[in-house]
């Protein structure tokens, strides 16, 4: 896809971390930028950022899980602009999960799969529709993980299970466009290839009432800082991706027609390979005993 001054993208999750850096991006290319985000402040902080910085911006707040909500936004871009081109549907959270599969609450899984899965399908449902019909080029990037969209964390399962969602949504769409002819097209993003500071960690400060949970949880929720720290304190060095590089990532994929926004990763590629020959050779998945807790 070719990128030019005044088209336009919507990028939810947009007011911090990987949604942000996006958002910048485009900008940074002419594009008009619509920016949604379920938490208000830092949404408009965000925009108030990019507008300094001469975009043309417009901000909503947006619950993706909310179905209504995201086609009110779709509304809201194409009355603005006439034309929406690129469409990232990137808002994502983490569960808050605790303990095994089976102690798990059944909200921590309605959450997340509320904003993780059935978020992108409102994106894809509110938006590829028009984006057919005005016939221009485009492009919609859905956000997965390598946790689930590669092989899963077990011990973040709930979210790896959302994300591995995304992945054959993304797929099927795909295939789906394919089969229109369309001149709109679709990608899967692995942001990475190391971790990053997003406020993934700090999703519990926007958990909606009615996912809340039952019971307390056993341990207090812990930020980045305080894990990075413990794992500095076990001798392990973490190494971080800088959200302004995932952004680049996906400025390549989209001029290069690139469905797999996948970095470069001997890590990610090792999982890969490990994942398809159990599947191929029929064998149990050794490579999640390293995961594997007592």
């Amino acid at each position: 896809m070719e990128l030019r001054a005044g088209q336009i993208a919507v990028v939810t999750g947009a007011a911090s971390g990987i949604g942000l850096a996006l958002a910048r991006r485009f900008a940074a290319e002419g594009l008009a930028v619509v920016l949604a985000d379920v938490e208000e402040g830092a949404l408009e902080k965000a925009a108030a950022g990019l507008r300094a910085d001469g975009a043309t911006v417009h901000a909503r707040v947006v619950d993706v899980g909310v179905r209504e909500q995201v086609f009110a936004l779709a509304e809201d871009a194409y009355d603005r602009f006439g034309a929406v081109h690129v469409l990232c549907n990137n808002a994502g959270v983490g569960s808050g999960a605790e303990g095994r599969m089976w102690e798990h609450e059944p909200n921590d899984w309605r959450w997340a799969f509320e904003v993780n899965v059935w978020g992108v399908f409102h994106g894809i449902q509110a938006f590829v529709p028009r984006m057919l019909a005005g016939g221009e080029e485009g492009h919609v990037v859905n956000t997965s993980s390598g946790d689930g969209g590669i092989a899963p964390l077990p011990t973040a399962s709930v979210y790896a299970v959302t994300k591995a969602a995304v992945v054959t949504m993304t797929e099927s769409l795909y295939a789906h466009l394919k089969a229109e002819h369309a001149r709109v097209g679709a990608s899967v993003l692995f942001p990475g290839p190391h971790m990053l500071r997003t406020g993934l960690w700090e999703s519990h400060r926007n958990r909606p009432e009615r996912y809340a949970k039952s019971r307390p949880r056993r341990a207090p929720y812990r930020s980045l800082g305080q894990w990075e720290t413990a794992m500095k304190e076990a001798g392990q060095e973490v190494a971080f991706t800088p959200v302004e590089e995932v952004a680049e990532h996906v400025l390549d994929g989209l001029r290069a027609d690139r469905f797999w926004m996948l970095p470069d990763s001997e890590h990610s590629d090792r999982q890969i390979r490990a994942r398809s020959r159990s599947m191929l050779e029929r064998t149990n998945p050794s490579y999640l005993e390293s995961f594997i807790l007592d």
